[in-house]
């Protein structure tokens, strides 16, 4: 049994090292999030305290993590989002192409710097498992996490919330794909290794307007 209470089958994929067992039928796969260290972003916030066993998702929005470059990134589900966003800084470590956004627009929810000017959108190919997809995303300097599936995504993939559980449930290729989510200790320490490592981003791009000071 993982942490996150998710039972595993004997019948491991040897293919994904490094990522969690599967279960469920050759139709229907159930992808828990891959226990490896998230390592390229920002936290908007750790969790202080740990829920109840019975209540562990109760406060909780939906984190995990994905395979984005074979890096692992972090992932959020967010309902409440009109757009799926994609952070600048995933995309600027990954080296990802991005395009002109067809609707520039702007947002104002995503970080701390107040209202931020949507002009780029990019094409993120992640895999969570065996669920290997696309997606289209606008490039915001996000502070919450690497990925955000928005209504867009939830939209396209007609997927079926299951509130108490807090698992994502839709068709690919055929397949019924059910995502569960961290637990509340796993996304503490994710939030706390973005955290560290976006300071540290923060800081090398301060450190060269310094030393021209100096000079």
């Amino acid at each position: 049994m993982l942490p996150n209470g998710e039972l595993l089958t004997d019948d491991e994929d040897r293919e994904h090292e490094g990522m969690p067992p599967l279960e469920g039928e050759e139709d229907e796969l159930e992808e828990i999030p891959v226990n490896e260290t998230v390592g390229c972003l920002v936290a908007r916030r750790a969790l202080a305290t740990q829920a109840s066993q019975d209540k562990l998702q109760r406060e909780n929005i939906f984190y995990s993590r994905c395979h984005i470059h074979n890096k692992v990134c972090s992932l959020v589900i967010d309902p409440g989002s009109c757009t799926n966003v994609a952070s600048s800084l995933m995309v600027e470590r990954l080296n990802l192409p991005t395009t002109d956004h067809p609707r520039p627009n702007k947002l104002q929810w995503l970080n701390n710097s107040g209202e931020v000017r949507i002009s780029k959108q990019v094409l993120v190919t992640f895999h969570i498992g065996r669920y290997e997809d696309d997606i289209v995303s606008d490039v915001v300097p996000m502070q919450a996490a690497h990925i955000l599936f928005g209504r867009p995504w939830q939209f396209d993939k007609r997927v079926i919330f299951d509130g108490f559980l807090n698992k994502y449930s839709f068709l690919h290729n055929g397949k019924k794909i059910t995502l569960a989510p961290l637990t509340p200790q796993q996304v503490h320490e994710d939030q706390t290794s973005l955290q560290w490592e976006y300071e540290m981003h923060v800081t090398s791009q301060k450190q060269p307007s310094k030393l021209k000071l100096k000079g």
